[in-house]
């Protein structure tokens, strides 16, 4: 099949571009790109290859976890016991400069080790925080450029849906994707709260100290209202960690357990029941609706040698590693501007992955850094999630947010810089995981 792939490729390129600019949803416009392409530079069936295609994507085991652990998080984020976890986490942190500022990191660290979605872990954390600091006379930028900040980790810390959506579509181990975000995540954490604590060391009057005093009996009574996050931590992720289940199982345990706990602070009403359920099915729906998308897309990208021939380009240039993740970096830095993470990753994956493998990089690693990229496009504007999610707490406009959140957009990028250098902090739990 002798096809000039320069203006298929712009071509290709051009319509994506329209339908998204034209806003189509974006499964749809996938879709549309995808049979467009095949149309008019082939002659594959393009029904009966989108009928397959979208069995083989929805089918897996793998995307059956994602309903679970999506549907886990609506639970926790509709129950009381996200609120239980502010109250648990502030007679800890009244002590350290910086005080209640860093219940933001923490009870979003926690939070996104059980919801896997960033904009319901800022959401959450921050309809309880925002109105609480903003009460106490905290700086109001540190306050909510904190919460745009942490509240990204819930793409980072496992389960990830994120993670979920780059295995699918790289064929990937989902498992060990889960355990290498670990390290990282936390590494975050520890990097936001770091630079809290030493702004509020130079500037005491960021963070007063309030008229509460709180003693040693308080903290531990306090523990009691932390424990369900910790116990649903360890429950489902140590479940994969130890080989014991695989990451559908332990979706289905996570939704058990947060039943459970949802029941024991009483805030388990049919309402709930019904509220959490539908919302899982919409974000559910929507992912797997991308994910078609993506792969019917990437299989005319495929099937046309755009994929080879780019990877041949620069295999030619000579690139080193290094430069290579460079480049990637500024690319995605452009793209999160321009469209959301789960974009970020069904439109590239597929191109990149080769370009990734040709390099000798490890496909877990990779996953780990697109997170990041994607955490960062999160609190880019104009499109950035979370500066929209912030802006309907409390009103703000985009820009003073986007400006609030810029020194944790620097630390993303710091930490992307440390995962490069040194891959083993993604790397290091994975190669120790017990296979399942």
């Amino acid at each position: 099949m002798n096809i000039d792939l320069g203006p298929v490729s712009a071509a290709i390129l051009g319509l994506l571009i329209l339908f998204l600019g034209g806003s189509i949803w974006i499964g749809i416009a996938l879709f549309l790109v995808g049979m467009g392409g095949f149309i008019i530079f082939t002659d594959v069936s393009y029904g009966s290859l989108l009928a397959n295609i979208a069995w083989n994507n929805t089918s897996g085991s793998a995307m059956m976890s994602l309903p679970f652990f999506i549907w886990m998080g609506e639970i926790l984020f509709r129950s009381k016991i996200s609120e239980n976890l502010f109250r648990g986490l502030s007679p800890w942190m009244d002590s350290i400069p910086g005080r209640l500022v860093h219940v933001n990191i923490l009870a979003c660290t926690f939070f996104a080790a059980v919801s896997g979605s960033s904009a319901a872990t800022t959401a959450t954390v921050g309809k309880i925080t925002v109105p609480e600091l903003k009460k106490r006379g905290y700086d109001h930028d540190l306050s909510i450029g904190s919460l745009a900040g942490a509240g990204t980790l819930g793409f980072m810390i496992p389960p990830s849906m994120p993670m979920l959506v780059y295995g699918i579509i790289g064929d990937v181990s989902i498992g060990k994707l889960f355990i290498a975000g670990f390290i990282p995540g936390f590494m975050l954490a520890f990097m936001f709260s770091g630079y809290i604590l030493v702004r509020c060391l130079i500037s005491p009057e960021l963070a007063p100290r309030g008229e509460d005093r709180f003693t040693w009996r308080d903290r531990l009574i306090a523990v009691p209202a932390i424990l369900p996050v910790v116990i649903l931590i360890l429950f489902v992720l140590g479940s994969i960690y130890m080989g014991w289940t695989t990451p559908t199982e332990a979706g289905a345990l996570g939704v058990v357990g947060a039943f459970f706990f949802a029941a024991i602070t009483r805030s388990l009403t049919w309402e709930v029941f019904k509220v959490s359920l539908a919302g899982s099915v919409r974000t559910s729906c929507m992912i797997m609706l991308i994910v078609m998308g993506a792969a019917y897309l990437s299989n005319v990208i495929g099937y046309l040698g755009i994929t080879r021939a780019l990877t041949q380009y620069v295999t030619l240039m000579e690139l080193s590693p290094y430069m290579l993740i460079v480049i990637l970096t500024i690319l995605y830095l452009i793209l999160g501007c321009l469209v959301d993470g789960f974009s970020m990753i069904v439109m590239t994956a597929p191109i990149v992955l080769p370009l990734i493998e040709a390099a000798k990089f490890d496909t877990v690693w990779f996953g780990i850094y697109l997170v990041l990229m994607i955490e960062l496009a999160q609190i880019t504007p104009p499109v950035g999630f979370n500066l929209f999610v912030i802006s309907g707490l409390n009103n703000d406009d985009l820009v003073t947010i986007a400006r609030a959140a810029f020194p944790f957009f620097v630390i993303m990028l710091l930490a992307t810089f440390l995962l490069t250098v040194f891959p083993e902090i993604a790397l290091f739990l994975p190669s120790r995981m017990i296979a399942k």
